[in-house]
């Protein structure tokens, strides 16, 4: 039978750890300058790039991570320096040269990994699935999962009419202010990475 106390579990612990309201301004400042249907894509592409890492750690991820000696702690560090890099692009005012805005598709990095996929997500959803019994477990941890990735897409898509709103002196100060907020993000990934891996040698 399908458990609605387990989806509504790993769906609220999706919700909280990928943040669909807090990843608005961020998608908001690394869209800025597209044309409206590249900007469509990218939410499309950024949701299905999260959704591919989610489905594939959350089928063999511990495998993986067993194979690769990598721990999670690791991942959280590697992640939250990924995250910082991109932070200090959108504070100082990098991210926003055409040459930037051409070339590089932020759907994939930073916004399909590690923003929406990060260590967090991937961690919550191989202990859900491996902690799902039987096969209406399984199948509500994995609706869960499809759900949160609709909402994403939802929030990321619909942004798009704030850019109109706000026009180019709001998206400049929603991208200084998405670089603040993300470069936090960053930090305390990091220190929790760093915090982990020290517990884990002590």
């Amino acid at each position: 039978m399908f458990d609605f106390a387990l989806f509504g579990s790993v769906f609220i612990t999706l919700f909280v750890i990928m943040d669909p309201p807090g990843i608005t301004p961020i998608f908001l400042a690394l869209t800025s300058g597209r044309p409206v249907k590249v900007q469509r894509r990218m939410a499309l592409q950024a949701t299905a790039v999260a959704f591919g890492v989610i489905t594939v750690f959350g089928l063999c991820g511990q495998q993986i991570l067993d194979y690769l000696h990598v721990s999670v702690p690791a991942l959280m560090v590697a992640g939250g320096l990924l995250l910082l890099l991109v932070a200090l692009d959108l504070l100082t005012g990098k991210a926003d040269e055409p040459s930037q805005t051409k070339e590089v598709n932020a759907a994939l990095v930073p916004l399909g990994m590690p923003l929406l996929a990060g260590p967090g997500a991937i961690v919550s959803v191989i202990l859900a699935v491996q902690d799902a019994d039987g096969l209406g477990g399984q199948v509500s941890v994995w609706v869960a999962i499809l759900a949160i990735h609709v909402v994403l897409w939802l929030v990321m898509r619909y942004s798009l009419l704030i850019i109109r709103v706000i026009k180019e002196g709001g998206v400049v100060l929603v991208t200084r202010l998405s670089g603040m907020l993300l470069s936090a993000i960053a930090v305390q990934q990091i220190a929790n990475g760093v915090e982990q891996f020290i517990a884990g040698r002590a």
